[in-house]
């Protein structure tokens, strides 16, 4: 007589068929025969998905900084070595765990903590090369390692923070240092060009009065008969005085000013202002 009973394996998953104790085949997805009187039977099931596995490592760099390490590593089983991984090892993740400490212990300590931030993919190249080797000698396949996070020292992060912030105080004061520098320039710029242009309005409306005067004297010289040209300045001048005053009486924000009045003063204020014409005129005349 015999006795058959039927198993079916999932997909990706691949059986392992003993007869007699000893292994005999491997049981691919779908419906499967056994014969218990002949001595077999499915003696396991492994899934070849795709496992991850995040392990936690702490060491010390190179300048002496302990830092933690966390990596994730994602393995499968080889399903023309599924026997080796079913025989061979009883706790995969408690290998593959051994193995990323020993790898990282022995080469984190070799790098600073800068480099190894800028080198963790190397790292974590390093680690995938060393586990792939050993791991499929017992039928697993490493897919990636990732090193997902560098965890130095609370202490070490609030430093690293504090220089970080210091540089960016340092550049920031660079920075408006050379705006202020800029804006006094211009400032500066604009005070001279105001000037420059403040200066051409005058020597424009000195030289409008002084035209106004040339051809007010003439105009009356020709017209009134008997008339010099110091008489004709003079009046204008008295004009110009009595102009003068009644301004500073209009005006509402003026203070208390005296003036000296009468005849006598008046020619002397003319021939003030006539000196000072004259000794601007010798003067210039010099300089040319």
């Amino acid at each position: 007589t015999s006795c058959i009973f039927f198993a079916c394996v999932d997909q990706a998953s691949i059986g392992v068929v003993e007869r007699w104790g000893r292994f005999e085949k491997l049981a691919e997805p779908g419906l499967h025969l056994f014969n218990p009187c002949a001595g077999q039977w499915l003696a396991g099931v492994l899934s070849t998905r795709i496992s991850s596995l995040d392990v936690r490592i702490e060491t010390k760099t190179k300048d002496n900084v302990f830092v933690q390490l966390v990596c994730s590593i994602q393995y499968r089983v080889m399903k023309r070595h599924a026997d080796d991984a079913f025989y061979e090892l009883q706790n995969p993740k408690e290998q593959i765990q051994a193995f990323v400490f020993d790898v990282v212990r022995a080469l984190v300590p070799r790098m600073d903590l800068d480099e190894l931030f800028e080198q963790k993919g190397e790292v974590a190249k390093a680690v995938l090369e060393e586990i792939e080797k050993v791991m499929g000698e017992y039928g697993y396949s490493i897919e990636h390692i990732l090193m997902v996070d560098i965890i130095p020292d609370s202490s070490v992060r609030k430093a690293m923070n504090e220089i970080n912030a210091a540089q960016r105080l340092q550049l920031a004061s660079v920075y408006k240092g050379e705006a202020e520098k800029i804006l006094q320039v211009k400032k500066a710029e604009a005070e001279a060009e105001a000037k420059y242009l403040g200066g051409v309005g005058v020597a424009r409306q000195r030289q409008a009065i002084t035209d106004g005067l040339r051809e007010n004297i003439l105009n009356f010289s020709h017209k009134v008969e008997g008339t010099s040209a110091k008489e004709v300045m003079d009046l204008i001048m008295i004009t110009q005085y009595f102009d003068t005053i009644k301004d500073l009486g209009n005006s509402s924000k003026n203070t208390t000013v005296f003036i000296p009045h009468g005849p006598g003063h008046v020619r002397d204020i003319g021939e003030q202002i006539r000196n000072g014409l004259m000794e601007a005129a010798s003067a210039k005349v010099n300089v040319e």
